[in-house]
C-alpha cells in the first residue's frame, strides 16, 4: 500500500484539502493519491475519505447551530449571525491563499452574483429560525430543500425527477407531519396548523426554498471553477454582503440605538461566543467542498444531512427540548426521503 507501482495514472498530491479542488489537476480514477506520505489507489481513498469528510461536515454544522442557538439567549440575532460569519474568515482566507485560482469565465460570475444576495437573505432567516423555535423542530425542515430542488434543478440544470424521487417527496412530507404528531389528538390537521404557528419552522421552510435556488446556482459556479475555490470565495463574499446590513440592523431595539447597541455588544465581549460556532461553520464549508470533489454530490449531501438527526440530539442534550421521540422519528423519515430524492438525481 505504500508503493507507487499499483496505479496506472499519475500520482496526485493530497496532503491538504486545497489540492483536491485544483482545476486542471482533478483526481481521476486512474490516479494514485499521495496522502500524508502514503500512496493509495484513488478508488481505495474515495471509498472512505469522502464519507469521513461529509460526516465531519455534518457534525460541524450541527455543532455550530447548537452553539449559536445557545448564544442567542438574550442576544440580537443579526449581530450573532454577523459575528459567526466573521469568524469563518480565518479558515476561508487561508484556503484562498494556499490554493491556485482557477480560470474563471462569465458562467461563474453570473451564477456567483445571482446566488450571493439570495444567500444573504438565508442568513437572516436561518438565524431567526434558530432563535424563534426549538432546534429539533426547525432544523429538519432543511430536508425540504430537495423537494423544491426538483423544480429549480430542472429549470436551471435540466435535471428530471424519477419514481424514487417521488417516493422521497412522500417520505419528507410524512416526516414533516410527524414533527408535530403530539398534536394529532387535537385534530388530524392540527400538526400542519402547528407548523404555521411556529415562526422558526416557517423561516426554515423559506430557507429550504432559497437553498434550492442557491444550490443549483452553486453547482453551476463550481462547474466553471473548482469546489474549494468556490466555497471559500463564496462565503468571503457573503461576509462582504451581509455584514454592512447585519451589524447596523442588529440591536435596533437597544437602549441607545443601533450603533450604540453594536458598541455595547463589543464592549460586553459577547461576540466571543461566536468564535467557536464560526470556526465550526468555516470547517463545515471546507469539508463539504472537499468531500464533494471526491464523490458524487448526491452521495456526499446525503451523508451530510445526518446533521438533521445530530441537531435533534443536540436539542435534547443541550436545551432539553420536549417531544424529542416524535420529532426524531419525523426527522428520520425526512432524512430517508432526502436520500431518496437526491439519490434519484
Amino acid at each position: 500500500m505504500g508503493r507507487h507501482s499499483r496505479g496506472s495514472g499519475n500520482p496526485v498530491l493530497y496532503g491538504s484539502l486545497a489540492t483536491a479542488s485544483r482545476r486542471g489537476d482533478r483526481v481521476k480514477p486512474e490516479d494514485d493519491i499521495i496522502c500524508f506520505g502514503q500512496i493509495y489507489n484513488n478508488n481505495e481513498m474515495t471509498d472512505y475519505i469522502w464519507v469521513v469528510l461529509a460526516f465531519v461536515s455534518a457534525v460541524c454544522l450541527a455543532a455550530s447551530d447548537a452553539l449559536t442557538k445557545r448564544s442567542l439567549e438574550g442576544d440580537d440575532e443579526y449581530l450573532a449571525a454577523g459575528f459567526r460569519l466573521i469568524f469563518t474568515l480565518p479558515l476561508l482566507v487561508i484556503t484562498l491563499i494556499i490554493i491556485p485560482v482557477p480560470q474563471l469565465d462569465a458562467g461563474f460570475y453570473t451564477a456567483f452574483f445571482i446566488a450571493l444576495p439570495i444567500e444573504a437573505i438565508t442568513v437572516v432567516l436561518y438565524i431567526k429560525a434558530l432563535k424563534e423555535s426549538p432546534l429539533s423542530l426547525t432544523m429538519p425542515f432543511l430536508a425540504l430543500t430537495p423537494v423544491f430542488l426538483i423544480l429549480f434543478s430542472y429549470v436551471l440544470l435540466g435535471e428530471k425527477v424519477s419514481l424514487t424521487g417521488g417516493a422521497g417527496i412522500f417520505l419528507i412530507a410524512a416526516g414533516s407531519y410527524l414533527l408535530n404528531i403530539n398534536q394529532v389528538k387535537e385534530g388530524l390537521c392540527q400538526p400542519f396548523r402547528a407548523i404555521t404557528k411556529e415562526k422558526g419552522a416557517v423561516y426554515m421552510i423559506m430557507v429550504a426554498l432559497l437553498y434550492s435556488i442557491t444550490s443549483s446556482l452553486g453547482k453551476m459556479a463550481i462547474g466553471h471553477s473548482s469546489p474549494l475555490f468556490f466555497g471559500a470565495v463564496y462565503f468571503v463574499g457573503l461576509n462582504l454582503v451581509y455584514l454592512p446590513y447585519g451589524l447596523t440592523r442588529g440591536g435596533s431595539g437597544g437602549r441607545t440605538g443601533r450603533r450604540a447597541s453594536l458598541r455595547e455588544y463589543l464592549a460586553s465581549g459577547r461576540y466571543r461566543l461566536q468564535i467557536v460556532p464560526g470556526l465550526f461553520y468555516g470547517a463545515m464549508v471546507l469539508t463539504h467542498m472537499a468531500a464533494m470533489n471526491l464523490t458524487k454530490v448526491a452521495y456526499m449531501v446525503s451523508v451530510k444531512r445526518s446533521s438533521l438527526l445530530i441537531s435533534i440530539l443536540f436539542g435534547y442534550l443541550f436545551f432539553r427540548e420536549e417531544n424529542i421521540r416524535d420529532r426524531f422519528l419525523g426527522a428520520l423519515l425526512m432524512f430517508i426521503g432526502f436520500v431518496a430524492v437526491v439519490g434519484s438525481q
